[in-house]
């Protein structure tokens, strides 16, 4: 997506000014005209070199939780599409604003909602697609748009409790990581010569520590090529299949946060999974949409399998209970009760918010573990430099 500057001529002559985001020239003079302007020129925007730092930011789930709630106010008010995304395009976040432009083109040509957000995967996902087109075969756009608001701002507030848990560990981690740093870099060298000048009997950790600032000092071009190789393999073997698996095998394996892990994306699976039910999706193609958005190739499999004995014939609960190790028996059994119901979707949703719970929980629990842990380390780490640093320096003193 560029951007182009142009100037134009609206309808009674007011000559207008400004800019637009599209692919090329031709398709900016385009959405020009669809919006019944006279474009007089039209010109690529030319950014500063550091544009990049302010130009970066891509569509985030907070913009399109905000979007979906505003829009689905606007369609159960009964505004037209049309108009609810003209509107949305003054007032939505400056990330979206080309998007919506877009899509409001393609709606205007005669393309359908779902279809013209389907031409923007980085903004939409394929449930979020999925849904609006059943939605709109259904003629329930609206309730459609509200349920997957809500289910957006639950996503939000739940990734905002995340990181709010997880913030305080990652300060000290990081502010340890840079005294590290600072103190191999400058402090450990001038340490160092006055050692040498005054002939000092250093302790073993005073040795270790200036073998180790000698080392990142003079080949530090060797750490840095050490690290970039070791995430680069990383990196090859994890998209490899075989590496794919047994990295997702073993993050459901780690304490704690394995099993974090497996509650989130339970939590989001039965969700998506129980919206897309009620919106008329089948069991079948609702499974194949999960499948296609679930980030763990072991869960992957189970639903592909679930989807096979579905096709076959058998129920959903049957299906998930024959995967003990992936879905837990709360899951199974309160979508048996769901289908005999006639409930899907709703016990569906009701599991997932017993999944978000516990995940809740457990990031509480996974955050009280790790703070005395980092405690420690850092205590370690304090420790290390006092015997490292101090005791040589008061050895000096006793000297004299």
């Amino acid at each position: 997506m560029n951007s182009f500057l142009y100037k134009a001529r609206d309808q009674a002559g007011k000559l207008m000014q400004g800019k637009v985001e599209a692919a090329s020239a031709s398709e900016a003079a385009k959405l020009l005209r669809e919006r019944g302007l006279v474009v007089i020129s039209i010109k690529p925007q030319i950014g500063s070199p550091l544009s990049f730092l302010t130009n970066s930011r891509g569509v985030s789930l907070s913009d399109i939780a905000t979007f979906t709630r505003q829009f689905s106010i606007m369609i159960t008010a009964g505004l037209p599409i049309t108009n609810a995304l003209i509107i949305l395009r003054g007032q939505s976040a400056k990330s979206l604003i080309p998007v919506i432009e877009r899509i409001l083109a393609d709606v205007e040509g005669g393309t359908s909602l779902g279809a013209a957000m389907e031409k923007h995967p980085k903004a939409f996902s394929g449930v979020y697609i999925a849904l609006i087109k059943a939605g709109e075969g259904g003629g329930v756009l609206d309730q459609v748009l509200a349920r997957l608001a809500d289910n957006l701002e639950s996503q939000r507030e739940f990734q905002s409790k995340v990181k709010g848990a997880l913030i305080y560990p990652v300060i000290v981690v990081v502010g340890m990581i840079a005294v590290v740093a600072i103190m191999m870099i400058f402090v450990i060298p001038k340490l160092l010569s006055l050692f040498a000048d005054f002939n000092a009997d250093l302790p073993l950790a005073t040795k270790m520590l200036i073998a180790a600032s000698n080392f990142s000092s003079h080949y530090w071009f060797i750490v840095l090529a050490v690290i970039v190789g070791l995430v680069w393999v990383f990196r090859l073997y994890a998209r490899s299949s075989q590496g794919e698996e047994r990295i997702d095998r073993w993050k459901l394996k780690v304490p704690l946060y394995g099993l974090l892990q497996k509650e989130i994306i339970l939590t989001e699976m039965t969700r998506t999974l129980g919206l897309l039910v009620g919106a008329g999706v089948s069991i079948l193609e609702g499974l194949k949409i999960v499948s296609g958005v679930v980030d763990n190739v072991l869960i992957k499999k189970s639903l592909s399998r679930a989807s096979i004995q579905v096709e076959q014939g058998f129920a959903l609960a049957y299906a998930f209970s024959q995967d003990k190790e992936i879905f837990p028996p709360m899951l199974y059994q309160m979508l048996a009760v769901g289908e005999e119901t006639g409930k899907l979707d709703d016990a569906l949703l009701k599991v997932s918010h017993v999944f978000e719970q516990e995940s809740a929980n457990l990031v509480r629990g996974l955050t009280a573990a790790i703070e005395p842990l980092v405690m420690i380390v850092l205590g370690l780490g304090v420790g290390f430099l006092v015997v490292a640093i101090i005791m040589p320096i008061y050895n000096l003193t006793g000297q004299f």
